[in-house]
C-alpha cells in the first residue's frame, strides 16, 4: 500500500464532483452545439478550481507527500493550512509559503510518519 494518500479530500472531491457537472455541461454545449452552453460548462470547471482551492486553503485540503496514516481521513481537518504546505502550489499562489527557518525546523517525512509493520 502507498503512503501516499493525494485527493482524498473533502476539497478534493468537492472540486471533482463540481468540474464533472461542468464537463457534462460543456458535451452537451458540444452535442447541442451551443456556445453559450460551452461557456457556461467552462465556467463551472473554473468554478470547481476556485472552490477546490477555497476549501484546501481552509484546511479541509491536504499537503501533497508523506502523511502518517492517522491523517488519512477525509473528515479531518488540517491544521498546518494556516502556515502553508511546504511545496504546495496552492499555498504559495495564497501567499501562505513557510519560511527556510520553518522547513529546517519540519522533521521530515521518514522521521515523521510511523510505518505499519507491513510497509
Amino acid at each position: 500500500m502507498s503512503l501516499y494518500d493525494e485527493g482524498h479530500t473533502i476539497a478534493g472531491w468537492t472540486g471533482f464532483g463540481i468540474a464533472t457537472v461542468g464537463g457534462g455541461v460543456v458535451g452537451l454545449g458540444v452535442c447541442e452545439a451551443s456556445l453559450p452552453l460551452v461557456a457556461a460548462g467552462l465556467a463551472v470547471v473554473a468554478v470547481s478550481v476556485l472552490v477546490t482551492w477555497v476549501l484546501h486553503l481552509s484546511g479541509w485540503g491536504k499537503p501533497p507527500g508523506i502523511r502518517p496514516r492517522d491523517q488519512w481521513g477525509m473528515r479531518i481537518r488540517d491544521t498546518q493550512a494556516r502556515e502553508g504546505h511546504t511545496g504546495c502550489v496552492s499555498c504559495r499562489l495564497a501567499g501562505r509559503g513557510r519560511t527556510a527557518a520553518l522547513v529546517a525546523a519540519t522533521p521530515t517525512a521518514a522521521e515523521s510518519v510511523s510505518l505499519s509493520p507491513v510497509e
